[in-house]
């Protein structure tokens, strides 16, 4: 399947599609709200929000897609993403045997900001099992299911031939499962014929998010990583409740409190981001050889985590202003590679002294970019800076649309 590049504007509300003409509803139920916050303090990289994106050609035909765990919190920002997308259509929708056999309007405790997509409300429920017929002309399979269930049923479609675009921890460390994130590791899709030959695999695979806060730090940290080397970082998390799911934690551990434990974050953050940085060679993972230390604490704030981070390089920086300059120059990989969720800025640097912040920067690049703010030099390491990321979109489910058009783009998905 060829791909050739053609200007498209994003605008405020909606976007055509080059595929048949039709207003997409997907920038309805995004984000949009980025340019009233970014009004409010000085940004270094511009936003140009109006200003012409080059958008990969959309596949002579719709992409028939699944959403496994659809009524859980990450399978409803799925939903809700895909909602209007220009390549991918949702004909398939899985969840519990509960849900089964119920329309998706039905089974679902919907607990998104925007209705349930119309296209999608009278898709009735099925079990994620992918043998059932409902999953029979589904290509692209992206999961939102619990790390309970996720490990043999995305193995199950993958074997199928789906691509599988999995948020659940279960694959991330297999020795031939790439945890990928355009912006910092485009290199670890060529793991994937080493991947489907080791398992007898003819077209699927399985590609895996980072975790939410690894995903977040990884993409600030990878301008900076590049151009002096990570030796050693310790990073301190104050992690939105959504993450936690619905209905999560009661209010009586949330209200006037922080929760200075999230089971398994700080180990995922210490070894996933190795193998985000890892170097693939003659089809194997050389992970990064850098030290992370993690705690991360679960706040009162509905999304967005915050990540506060000191860095030693291999390199020193010669000063502050080199790792903002480095930040601001940095290219926005998605949108070069004509994405059609791509936001303008993969990283953004934001020079108020009080920024980034949860509220004003979590709708920045409608979820998909990561802020960073407070660059400034460290008393024990070189530097030290804040972070942030929206952990549902580009920490979670937003990530995986990416992966996916990745895909399309490179051929892997036709």
């Amino acid at each position: 399947m060829a791909f050739v590049l053609f200007p498209a504007l994003r605008t405020s509300s909606t976007v055509t599609c080059e595929r048949n003409g039709a207003t997409c509803s997907r920038f309805r139920s995004a984000f949009r709200g980025d340019a009233l916050h970014i009004g409010v303090s000085r940004v270094i990289a511009p936003q140009t929000r109006l200003a012409p994106q080059m958008v990969a050609a959309a596949p002579s035909a719709p992409i028939k897609v699944a959403v496994l765990g659809a009524t859980g919190s990450v399978g409803q920002r799925f939903m809700q993403l895909l909602d209007g997308h220009p390549w991918f259509k949702v004909v398939a929708l899985g969840a519990s045997p509960r849900s089964a056999g119920k329309k998706y309007s039905t089974a679902c405790n919907w607990k998104q900001a925007v209705p349930i997509p119309d296209e999608m409300a009278d898709i009735v429920v099925s079990e994620c099992d992918a043998s059932h017929s409902a999953y029979g002309n589904v290509k692209v399979v992206f999961s939102g299911l619990d790390a309970e269930y996720a490990g043999p049923i995305e193995e199950a479609f993958a074997a199928k031939g789906c691509a599988v675009f999995s948020n659940a921890r279960n694959h991330r460390m297999d020795s031939d499962v790439p945890i990928l994130i355009p912006p910092v590791n485009l290199s670890h899709l060529d793991i994937i014929p080493a991947q489907r030959n080791s398992r007898g695999w003819d077209s699927g695979f399985i590609i895996t998010n980072a975790n939410c806060s690894t995903t977040a730090m990884a993409i600030a940290l990878k301008p900076l990583h590049e151009r002096w080397g990570l030796d050693t970082v310790m990073v301190t998390t104050m992690q939105a409740i959504s993450g936690a799911g619905y209905p999560g934690l009661s209010s009586m551990d949330m209200l006037d409190n922080i929760v200075p434990l999230i089971g398994g974050e700080e180990e995922k953050m210490e070894t996933e981001s190795k193998k985000v940085f890892a170097e693939v060679k003659d089809g194997a993972f050389h992970n990064a050889d850098f030290n992370v230390s993690a705690m991360c604490n679960r706040v009162h704030v509905l999304d967005g985590h915050t990540e506060c981070v000191s860095v030693k390089f291999k390199n020193k920086p010669n000063s502050s202003e080199e790792i903002v300059e480095a930040i601001q120059s940095y290219p926005s990989i998605t949108k070069s590679l004509g994405l059609p969720s791509a936001p303008d800025h993969d990283v953004l640097y934001n020079e108020s002294p009080d920024r980034p912040q949860p509220r004003l920067d979590r709708s920045v690049g409608d979820g998909y970019t990561v802020t960073v703010g407070r660059v400034r030099d460290c008393n024990v390491f070189d530097a030290r800076l804040v972070l942030f990321g929206h952990n549902t979109i580009v920490g979670a489910a937003g990530g995986s649309l990416l992966n996916a058009e990745l895909c399309v783009v490179k051929g892997l998905v036709k």
